[in-house]
């Protein structure tokens, strides 16, 4: 089955637990052009709030993805085109690589399973959120995230890598290793990305690039610009079919 990034080369991601900055609409938000937008966050999201962004986005013609980050913040909505699941490949505290993961399972009887996808996160921002709470190792060179990626691809047979520096923009040369390490997983980048250049050079790296803060902080123009960025690198280097 073709996997339902397989064109994307965009994603927003929407923190439900972030305000929009002020005029900005989530009608606004879901015509930036982007492929796809992500719902989540690492601190402070509920299910209220995860229910409350689908919904006001469910309307719109771009494709809805949750990222829950517990499973007490999933939400079952057909507005949800399916589910992207964060386990932290070199977090220390083994609840986000399976644990939490075991738990959703064991607590909901109605997981989809055939829209549901694992992302095999390495996380690289030690200041970061996401780092704190995972505990993550963050300490690794480019070598270490390539031999990552190629544990999820080969040992752990991920269909997404996620090279995450969450909040600050990453080594180009890092996400390059992740990028030649893998034949067939698509590798996500996410990480500083702020307007034109950071979102070409990163697509020109990464398969898809995800830009989440930046919504939050200056607004749907500065992720239109990023979109156009990501966009001319796909054409510059078109995706093998």
């Amino acid at each position: 089955m073709r996997a339902p990034w397989a064109d994307w080369d965009h994603v927003l991601k929407v923190d439900p637990d972030k305000d929009l900055p002020d005029g900005v609409t989530y009608g606004d938000v879901c015509q930036t052009g982007t492929d796809a937008i992500e719902i989540g966050g690492t601190t402070g999201v509920t299910d209220e709030k995860m229910g409350a962004v689908i919904d006001a986005c469910a309307a719109y013609d771009v494709p809805l993805y949750q990222e829950p980050s517990s499973p007490g913040v999933v939400v079952h909505n057909d507005a949800v085109d399916g589910y992207l699941v964060p386990a932290v490949l070199n977090a220390a505290d083994a609840a986000w690589l399976a644990g939490m993961h075991k738990e959703w399972v064991r607590l909901d009887p109605d997981i989809q399973w055939d829209r549901t996808w694992l992302e095999a996160y390495i996380v690289l921002n030690p200041d970061s959120a996401v780092a704190r709470y995972t505990e993550a190792d963050c300490d690794q060179t480019p070598e270490d995230v390539a031999a990552y990626a190629t544990v999820a691809e080969r040992f752990l047979g991920q269909h997404i890598v996620y090279v995450e520096y969450s909040g600050t923009y990453g080594d180009p040369a890092t996400v390059a290793a992740a990028g030649g390490a893998l034949d067939e997983a698509t590798l996500f980048y996410g990480g500083g990305i702020g307007d034109y250049d950071t979102a070409y050079e990163m697509r020109s790296l990464a398969d898809i690039v995800v830009v989440g803060d930046l919504l939050h902080d200056e607004g749907v123009d500065a992720v239109r610009e990023t979109v156009e960025g990501a966009k001319a690198a796909a054409a510059a280097e078109p995706r093998a079919d």
